[in-house]
């Protein structure tokens, strides 16, 4: 763990330690939200540890707080966690070799992380950056899943405070930066609109994975920059 972050500069682990502080926040939004919805305190706690996956915790919650079954509700989380797959691919090299390693970096894999990783282009800082960011975000995430769930069941109405703005705003400002490249936003707009408009008549879950088609429009054009560059 020290060699991890002797390998981090100080503007990166800043980075990583202000996305902590604000998953810390929506954290705190879901274990508010899941026990003003009506769940026991100890639901919030034991599904950000055995889960850890915000959208899928979200979707969860919403689904089951609307009247839906358990099976749809873990059905969901399953979708939605399915861009995980797409993640290993790009993750592999920072995982280890080892089945344990494996096992634990796989359950820190979440967008957040991934984020982090992928913008890096030296080894040893793509899996300093993960392994950091994603135990940092673990630990931030049930600090604040615990810390709302106790106030949750203190307060009568959450959605007073519009706290379920938190997770989508962070998400937000995460990919902001990558949309300053013109083939990164094409392909990010179109991707909004095939899931605005898939949401009007598929599941939750499978407009996500449906935008990800878009991701096929970056392809064409960094190879005939890459050609044009040789």
């Amino acid at each position: 763990m020290r060699s991890i972050w002797r390998t981090l500069d100080g503007g990166l682990a800043r980075d990583v330690a202000l996305v902590c502080a604000a998953i810390a926040l929506v954290g705190l939004s879901f274990g508010a939200i899941t026990v003003g919805s009506g769940f026991a305190i100890w639901v919030p706690l034991l599904m950000s540890v055995v889960v850890f996956a915000g959208a899928s915790q979200f979707a969860f919650v919403a689904i089951i707080a609307a009247g839906g079954s358990i099976f749809a509700g873990v059905a969901a989380g399953l979708l939605t966690n399915a861009r995980h797959i797409l993640f290993g691919f790009s993750l592999g090299d920072v995982l280890g070799k080892s089945v344990a390693s494996r096992l634990l970096g796989s359950h820190l894999m979440i967008d957040e992380s991934v984020a982090f990783t992928i913008a890096q282009r030296d080894p040893d800082r793509r899996r300093a950056v993960y392994w950091a960011c994603g135990a940092g975000l673990f630990v931030s995430w049930n600090v604040g899943a615990l810390v709302g769930a106790i106030g949750g069941s203190m307060i009568s109405d959450t959605n007073a405070f519009g706290l379920d703005a938190a997770f989508p705003a962070v998400l937000l400002a995460l990919i902001l930066p990558s949309l300053l490249d013109h083939v990164t936003r094409k392909a990010a707009c179109v991707g909004a609109v095939i899931a605005v408009v898939a949401s009007l008549f598929a599941p939750a879950g499978i407009p996500i994975l449906l935008a990800l088609s878009a991701v096929a429009l970056t392809v064409p054009i960094r190879q005939r920059k890459k050609a044009v560059a040789r």
